[in-house]
C-alpha cells in the first residue's frame, strides 16, 4: 500500500473513532489518549495529522458531523414532489429511522452545539455552516412550494426553517430522557399539525 493511501487511511480510523467516542462520551471528557487507544495507534500518528484535539473537533464537525445532517435533512429536501409532503416525510423518515442508540444519545450536532459551541469560534463556524445549509435547504423548498401553490405565501420562510430545524433538534435532545419513543410519537403528530397550517 503506498504511504499517501495509509496515511489517507489512519487518518479516516481517527476521524471514524473519535466522532464514535464525542458521540457516546462528550467531546470534553474524550482525550487523545482513548483515542488512541481505540484506534490502536501511536500519538505520532495523531499528531501527523492534527496539530491539537480542537483541529480535530473541527474536523469531525465539519466531515462526520455534515455528513449526517447532508445525508439525512439536506439532500431529501431537495427532492421532487409537493413540498408540504416533503417537508413532513423528511423530517418524521429521520426521526423513525434512527437506531435505539441513536434515539438514547440525541443528535452529534446539538451535542456539540450544547458542549463546546460557546468555547471556540472555530467550532461555532463549523456548527454554523451546517445550520446554514440545512436552513437554505429548507427555504428553497419552501419557496419551492409557494411557487407551486401548496405553501401559504404569507408565512416567512425565514420562520418557518428555524421553528423546524429547533423543533428537531429539541425533540432529539428531548429524547434522551426517555425509555420510549412516546414523545417521539407526539413530536411527529405536532409535525403533521403545523405543516397542516402552512397548506395554501
Amino acid at each position: 500500500m503506498e504511504q499517501k493511501q495509509k496515511s489517507e487511511l489512519t487518518k479516516q480510523v481517527i476521524l471514524n473513532e473519535s466522532f464514535k467516542l464525542f458521540y457516546r462520551n462528550g467531546f470534553k471528557t474524550t482525550s487523545i489518549d482513548k483515542i488512541m487507544k481505540a484506534t490502536n495507534l501511536t500519538k505520532g500518528a495523531f499528531y501527523h495529522h492534527y496539530k491539537n484535539k480542537k483541529e480535530l473537533g473541527v474536523e469531525v464537525i465539519s466531515s462526520k458531523i455534515q455528513k449526517r445532517v447532508y445525508d439525512g435533512m439536506i439532500t431529501p429536501l431537495y427532492q421532487d414532489g409537493n413540498a408540504l409532503e416533503i417537508l413532513e416525510d423528511t423530517f418524521s423518515r429521520r426521526l423513525k429511522s434512527f437506531s435505539l442508540f441513536d434515539k438514547q444519545h440525541g443528535c452529534p450536532m446539538n451535542n456539540f452545539i450544547n458542549e463546546i459551541a460557546d468555547e471556540e469560534e472555530a467550532y461555532q463556524i463549523a456548527l454554523k455552516r451546517i445550520i446554514e445549509e440545512w436552513k437554505a435547504a429548507l427555504i428553497h423548498l419552501i419557496e419551492r412550494g409557494k411557487k407551486e401553490n401548496t405553501i401559504n405565501k404569507k408565512y416567512a420562510n425565514n420562520a418557518i426553517a428555524i421553528y423546524l430545524i429547533s423543533a428537531f433538534e429539541g425533540i432529539r435532545g428531548i429524547r434522551k430522557l426517555y425509555n420510549d419513543d412516546d414523545i417521539l410519537d407526539d413530536y411527529i403528530l405536532g409535525l403533521q399539525l403545523y405543516i397542516d397550517q402552512l397548506k395554501a
